[in-house]
């Protein structure tokens, strides 16, 4: 994805951070703590496959231990490599700073195609990657807690979580080991869902902000803008499917492997979505005009453009040439250093990973809760407060039959104020409150320092103002 001259993914978190902790009065050796990764850990093991022994090199780094456990995905993707894993470490590590989620930063990675090998394949190679990380502590519900990334979801989570089991079989939080589950396997309601919906729920706050609309050159609300999606996995799919079905937004182009689809009036997500499940590309759906060059759709004109998938796909190459006046990084790293200096000196906002893809450690968080507690949220109040509002609902009907209004509650209202909060929503409420909190942070810094001229540097600030707090509330 890097053009020669371009920085590499871990060197681009470097340059920010370096940029933010320029405008703060930290110590050296506080600023060199909170920046260094703390140990990353190389595993290399065989597994018998296809009559031969294979042999699969993969990660787990640990950024930061300023609170424990630590969280951060596991991603499969030929991709990985040490220098990633550490940069997408030390994001998590900011990222749960921002959101007050109480991590430190992790992140593992296995160097691997996974659509090169059938499901019982992949469920030896992920149990024996989890059982080399567990006997070293690097999956534990205490110390390392893992969760789906790029390539890997709830199939590989409950795999990790039984074998974590097997090997801890008196631990009553075992199932705390790893977030992400399904379910039916001590997973939470809403997790699938969760990044595409911080994405979402990101998007209100931002609208909500007047000054912040009127740096993007944006008005009014989110009904009828124009969103590019790039990349239509969990994270892309979920953001682009809430924000034309709930907000009104219009989906005019979609980016995929094989290329692009355009629709200026709008593309159907779930026709795309099922389109891709079954031909494993866009190319051949008749919905959108199609688009070889699938990158150049990045640079097409639209409100938002959200690059859900992959680092470094707005570039030194093309940062230019991007037009869309709000950017929000869905994805880890979609803006290289270099693009983002660009796009910033043209104006354009840009929304930051660490913030509008926290979602899924926010709710990931929730599920961790869930499993140490051990009840599922909601168990305990719903009924209750569907009870106390059926009081307030039997009065107001008692009063107009006595006073004889004839009055009647408008219809649907009934329904709605009678239902109590059960898992789903009290997830949403909570993720909700999250993603405000964290933006309102961030905006006060951008808005209110002569200094910050953009959202990322904000971000930072925050959050490594937060480490830094926490380092130092331990005596180091």
């Amino acid at each position: 994805m890097n053009t020669p001259n371009e920085p590499s993914f871990r060197e681009s978190v470097d340059i920010m951070f370096n940029r933010a902790v320029a405008l703060m009065d930290l110590s050296p050796g506080l600023e060199e703590k909170v920046r260094v990764c703390n140990a990353t850990y190389t595993v290399r093991f065989g597994v018998r496959l296809r009559g031969q022994i294979q042999t699969f090199t993969g990660y787990r780094s640990v950024h930061s231990e300023h609170m424990e456990p630590v969280k951060g995905g596991i991603r499969y993707s030929m991709g990985v490599n040490q220098d990633e894993v550490e940069a997408l470490a030390a994001l998590m590590s900011y990222k749960c700073a921002l959101v007050e989620a109480p991590f430190g930063g992790s992140k593992g990675g296995l160097c691997i195609d996974p659509r090169q090998y059938d499901e019982s394949e992949l469920e030896l190679i992920t149990r024996r990657f989890a059982y080399e990380l567990i006997k070293r502590d690097l999956i534990n519900p205490s110390q390392n807690v893992p969760a789906p990334d790029m390539g890997t979801g709830e199939r590989e989570m409950a795999w990790i979580a039984d074998q974590y089991k097997r090997m801890n079989t008196t631990d009553i939080n075992g199932s705390a080991c790893v977030t992400g589950k399904p379910t039916n396997a001590g997973g939470i309601q809403g997790r699938t869902e969760a990044t595409g919906r911080g994405v979402q729920y990101a998007l209100h706050e931002f609208f909500r902000d007047s000054e912040g609309k009127k740096k993007a050159g944006l008005e009014g609300t989110l009904d009828g803008k124009k969103v590019v999606v790039q990349g239509l996995g969990n994270v892309g799919y979920h953001a682009a499917k809430f924000l034309s079905e709930e907000d009104g937004c219009k989906i005019t182009g979609i980016i995929e492997r094989d290329g692009a689809l355009v629709n200026p009036d709008g593309l159907d997500v779930e026709a795309v979505r099922a389109w891709i499940a079954e031909n494993d590309g866009v190319s051949g759906y008749t919905g959108g005009t199609y688009v070889k060059d699938g990158a150049s759709v990045l640079e097409q004109d639209c409100d938002i453009l959200i690059p859900a998938a992959l680092e470094g796909v707005i570039n030194l190459s093309n940062a230019e040439r991007v037009t869309a006046p709000l950017i929000i990084e869905a994805a880890n790293g979609p803006v290289t250093a270099g693009a983002d200096d660009i796009l910033r000196a043209k104006g354009t906002v840009i929304i930051p990973d660490m913030y509008a893809n926290a979602g899924g450690v926010t709710v990931s968080y929730f599920e961790w809760v869930k499993n140490l507690s051990h009840i599922r949220f909601g168990r305990m109040q719903r009924r209750q407060e569907e009870a106390r509002h059926q009081l307030i609902i039997d009065e107001l009907e008692r009063l107009s039959s006595d006073s004889g209004i004839g009055w009647e509650l408008s219809p649907n209202f009934k329904q709605k104020y009678l239902r109590g909060a059960g898992e789903l929503e009290l997830v949403r409420s909570g993720l909700d409150d999250t993603m405000r909190a964290a933006y309102q942070s961030m905006a006060s810094v951008w808005h209110e320092r002569d200094d910050v001229d953009d959202l990322r540097t904000a971000a930072y600030l925050v959050s490594i103002g937060k480490i830094a707090d926490s380092y130092r509330a331990k005596g180091l």
